[in-house]
């Protein structure tokens, strides 16, 4: 039985009853397995696979989680690497700010030298983090697969 084209209407001559779109070309389409019209096509995710990964690290393990919890995106192994290596550099992340923070309370008790070790501390721990996350971000958007080294080991088996 052929279809038409048009309208998807049913056809059994050369030409459409409803809407008269000549069948000829049609005909052998519709015999090759082409679906009808009327036939609901394939829904995508909408968004492609380095940009969903790239969107793991935007906001820490909010979007990580997020990404986890997303029907499509659950299901890709390479985005849910990205959205735990995502969650895990943000818990280390505040753990490693913990520490800096008592560290740091500690210092400011010894005068000239432990405000030195403190500047450069800061100097250092801030900016490193944040080229950190830059560069897991675009990896990710250039669909190159960055482990880091204590976290990434972990987010591969939870993957």
């Amino acid at each position: 039985m052929a279809f038409c084209a048009n309208c998807g209407a049913q056809v059994e001559g050369r030409f459409c009853p409803k809407c008269g779109t000549p069948m000829a070309a049609e005909a052998g389409a519709t015999a090759q397995g082409v679906p009808p019209p009327g036939a609901a096509p394939v829904q995508s995710s909408g968004m492609t696979d380095n940009v969903a990964a790239a969107l793991c690290y935007l906001a820490g393990w909010i979007t990580g989680v997020l990404f986890l919890v997303l029907d499509p995106y659950n299901k890709n192994k390479t985005i849910r690497f990205h959205a735990f290596q995502s969650i895990f550099m943000c818990v280390a992340w505040i753990a490693l700010w913990i520490v800096v923070s008592i560290l740091s309370a500690v210092l400011l008790f010894i005068p000239i030298i432990g405000h030195l070790f403190l500047l450069l501390l800061y100097a250092v721990a801030g900016p490193g983090i944040f080229i950190v996350w830059l560069v897991l971000m675009y990896k990710a958007y250039n669909n190159e697969k960055w482990v880091l080294p204590i976290i990434g080991p972990l987010a591969e088996k939870q993957a």
